[in-house]
């Protein structure tokens, strides 16, 4: 485990950790909020010695696995092995020493790191408020990035608002999204890149949001062998209420300079939060929340929530449970497995003033506790109550359930309704709108979706409601191509040859939940 790991002492370490405030007896945290940070340290050991030695455990990341830590991508040019030796340096600096706190982090940004962000960033993005498009930038992509990393170090560079656009939700609403500029997203993944270095060995490990090395579906395999392999009688399903549009600028702040304390990388983010969004040609300044869409956004939202909620939940369970405590956050969506009632409720009405504390709170619809586990159905059979009810995370649908071979309990996952709808709605309005291209690009284009389609929801046990996808959409696909003509010779013989050649068949992609999180976490 990395925290049993012996660092190498190194007399010039790069990004150098400010240890000044500690000689003094001062806290490196909020600047005067010593309670605050008294409450949030973990601390505490586990109630139960032997369920903290248990598989299901590794779900809460009492320990680190070498599985959770990324490595350090190897450079390609020699330009290239300073940076990233460096790199590696704030990296162990941070390991060692968690309460160290960097004061020298910003000459990391190179021409070097921010190529390597630039060619990370999606080729086909919206353009921002500059117009600025990746293709054109890349011509003179030396040049240009010369003269970015100049800006940056001097401080001239200047954050743009972000372009403010609409996408539709499943549910009939619209999500705002923020698009930013070319250079503020190349100067945010770089930025990014640094500060995962440090952060990286401070968050815990049922955090899974837009963190390297981890993904939706350990996050899905965390939350099923947790609920299946520990005592679990109570699910807690909890969304923060327009997380992103209410988080507290200055909560942000205080959270980073726990860690960062280089006045150009603080101002550099600042710069970031005070750009504000333009909406029609019209800029509009913004005092709180951050741009969703935005690159650096899932960063900010990782610190924040480490903070208010990670810590704070991870010691209640220390603290205050006496039973088993579960719990995976994917970003602002979060589920919580507790094996009493009481506790449950009791951790709900904590969490409520929790939230409050930092102008944070919880969505009374998406926020349900139900009865959930391998006893849920006989429960609530005895009590004439029905079947145990479901919740959707990470885009499905979880019902307690038994194996059709010998009956046992188990954890079925299917495609939400809501999304799938949606996404046959999709795709059939672009078939109806391309219905007279050719056949063979409009083919290849509905291989693509459906593939995307199953490497996502193909999991064990979905099959299904695959296979069900699969179906409408040939259906949309055969009613688009019947409208080409009024004489309609697309008979279902002659459609079955194009579906055969370009729509993939269903099937499971995805190993079973325990097997692949056994494997990423072995012990």
């Amino acid at each position: 485990m990395h925290g049993n790991r012996e660092i190498p002492e190194s007399s010039e370490v790069e990004g150098t950790a400010d240890r000044s405030e500690k000689a003094s007896g001062r806290s490196s945290g909020m600047h005067g909020s010593g309670k605050s940070d008294r409450l949030i340290v973990p601390k505490k050991p586990s109630n139960n010695a032997e369920a903290a030695a248990s598989p299901a455990e590794m779900v809460e990341g009492r320990g680190r696995t070498k599985g959770n830590t990324p490595q350090t991508t190897a450079p390609r040019t020699q330009g290239r092995i300073g940076a990233s030796s460096g790199l590696e340096r704030v990296r162990a600096v941070a390991r060692k020493d968690k309460e160290a706190r960097f004061t020298a982090l910003l000459h990391h940004v190179t021409p070097d790191l921010l190529r390597e962000s630039f060619y990370s960033l999606k080729r086909a993005a919206a353009p921002g408020v500059d117009g600025m498009t990746w293709q054109e930038y890349e011509k003179g992509l030396e040049d240009r990035l010369r003269d970015l990393k100049e800006r940056v170090h001097r401080g001239s560079y200047r954050a743009q608002p972000s372009r403010r656009i609409y996408i539709p939700k499943a549910d009939g609403r619209k999500r705002p999204l923020g698009i930013a500029s070319l250079e503020d997203k190349i100067v945010q993944h770089a930025l990014v890149t640094i500060l995962n270095q440090v952060y990286e060995e401070d968050f815990l490990g049922f955090s899974y949001g837009f963190r390297p090395g981890r993904g939706a579906h350990d996050a899905l395999d965390a939350l099923w062998v947790g609920i299946a392999r520990r005592n679990v009688n109570w699910v807690l399903d909890a969304d923060i209420r327009g997380f992103f549009d209410t988080l507290d600028h200055e909560w942000l702040m205080k959270f980073i300079e726990h860690r960062i304390a280089d006045p150009r990388v603080l101002r550099l983010i600042r710069k970031w939060l005070r750009a504000g969004v333009s909406e029609d040609g019209k800029r509009s300044k913004t005092e709180t929340g951050t741009p969703q869409g935005a690159v650096i956004s899932p960063a900010f939202a990782n610190v924040y929530l480490h903070y208010v909620l990670d810590l704070w939940a991870h010691q209640w369970r220390q603290r205050y449970a006496t039973g088993d405590v579960i719990i995976v956050r994917y970003a602002d969506d979060f589920v919580l497995g507790f094996q009493h009632r009481w506790e449950a409720e009791r951790f709900l009405k904590n969490l409520r003033q929790r939230l409050q504390a930092f102008g944070l709170s919880l969505h009374p619809e998406k926020t349900r506790l139900i009865e959930f586990g391998r006893y849920a159905a006989r429960n609530r059979k005895k009590h004439g109550k029905g079947k145990p009810e479901s919740f959707d995370f990470l885009g499905f649908t979880h019902t307690c359930s038994t194996r059709r071979k010998d009956g046992t309990y188990t954890i079925r996952r299917t495609t939400i309704a809501k999304r799938q709808r949606a996404a046959l709605k999709t795709v059939k309005a672009t078939l109806m709108q391309s219905r007279h291209r050719p056949i063979v690009v409009t083919g290849a284009w509905l291989r693509r979706v459906l593939q995307g389609y199953y490497n996502y929801y193909a999991v064990p046990g979905n099959r299904t409601s695959l296979d069900v996808f699969r179906t409408q959409v040939l259906r949309c696909w055969r009613r688009a191509l019947r409208r080409r003509s009024q004489k309609d010779r697309m008979t279902w013989a002659r459609f079955y040859r194009y579906a055969e050649r370009w729509a993939p068949h269903a099937r499971i992609l995805h190993p079973y939940p325990s097997e692949r999180f056994y494997a990423k976490h072995p012990r």
